[in-house]
C-alpha cells in the first residue's frame, strides 16, 4: 500500500498513542529515539502538565532528552534508576518474528541498554515497518579505532559495510562513536547473525533486536497489537 506522509505521520501518531495507554502512575519508564518516539514523549509530557502523570524517565539520546524535558518530563539517569517498569520505543523494521532492525537515527547502542534495563518493551510502528523477512542494512556502532577490522569481519560474515556519514564526516553517536550500516540482504536467520556480529573486536552493539513484549502498528483502520 502507498501511503502519503501525512498518513504515514497519522499512523505513527496513534500508535505512539496506544502505547502510551501502557503507561501508569508512578513508573519509571524509557523513552525511545526517532519520530515515532517523539510523538510518545509528546503524549507522555501532555499527561504530565495537563492530567497530573507522574513518572520518571531515562531517555536513549541527547534528542529525546532535550524533547522530554521541554514537555516537562522528569529525566533521569540509569545510575538513578537502573530498572525500568517499561519502556516505549519505534522500530525501523519488524519481521513476522517479530524480530527488529533498529538504529536509523544512530541510537540504538542506548536504546538496547534501556530495554533490557526495562521489565517491558513496546513497540511502536506505522505499518510499513511491518515485513515477512528483514531486509534493511544492519546499523553497527564500532569504535573509530576499529573501522578497518571490523568492515573486514563484515565482509567475511557475507555483508557489505558502508560507513554512515553526515555531511562530508563520519557519522558521530552520541557515545562519540562511529557507525558502519552493515547490507546483508534478506536476513534468514537474524538471531544468529546479532551473535556474530557481537562477537567481532570494536563493535560497540548492532542494531537487530530481538522479540519485544508488544509492537502497537498504526493503520488506517486502528491500531493493531502484536505480541
Amino acid at each position: 500500500m502507498d501511503l502519503s506522509e501525512i498518513d504515514l505521520e497519522y499512523e505513527k501518531r496513534i500508535a505512539a498513542l496506544s502505547a502510551v495507554k501502557l503507561v501508569e502512575n508512578g513508573m519509571d519508564i524509557g523513552l525511545g529515539t526517532g519520530s515515532t518516539a517523539e510523538f510518545v514523549i509528546k503524549e507522555i509530557g501532555y499527561l504530565v502538565k495537563h492530567e497530573g502523570l507522574e513518572i520518571r524517565a531515562v531517555a536513549t539520546s541527547k534528542r529525546s532528552e532535550r524533547l522530554a524535558i521541554d514537555c516537562g518530563v522528569e529525566v533521569k539517569t540509569l545510575d538513578e534508576i537502573p530498572t525500568l517498569d517499561l519502556c516505549i520505543d519505534g522500530a525501523d523494521q519488524v519481521d513476522s518474528g517479530l524480530n527488529m532492525i533498529k538504529g536509523g537515527g544512530g541510537a540504538h547502542t542506548r536504546e538496547k541498554i534501556v530495554a533490557s534495563s526495562s521489565k517491558r518493551l513496546i513497540i511502536a510502528v506505522d505499518e510499513t515497518k511491518i515485513v515477512p523477512s528483514l531486509n534493511r542494512t544492519i546499523p553497527i556502532e564500532v569504535l573509530p579505532f576499529a573501522q578497518a577490522p571490523v568492515s573486514v569481519q563484515i565482509k567475511k560474515l557475507g555483508g557489505t559495510p558502508i560507513l554512515r556519514m553526515e555531511g562530508d564526516s563520519p557519522f558521530i553517536t552520541d557515545n562519540g562513536n562511529i557507525i558502519i550500516d552493515a547490507d546483508f540482504g534478506v536476513l534468514k536467520d537474524p538471531g544468529g547473525l546479532a551473535m556474530r556480529l557481537s562477537t567481532i573486536p570494536g563493535v560497540l552493539e548492532h542494531g537487530i533486536f530481538m522479540r519485544p513484549d508488544e509492537v502497537h502498528v498504526g493503520e488506517m483502520e486502528g491500531v493493531r497489537v502484536l505480541r
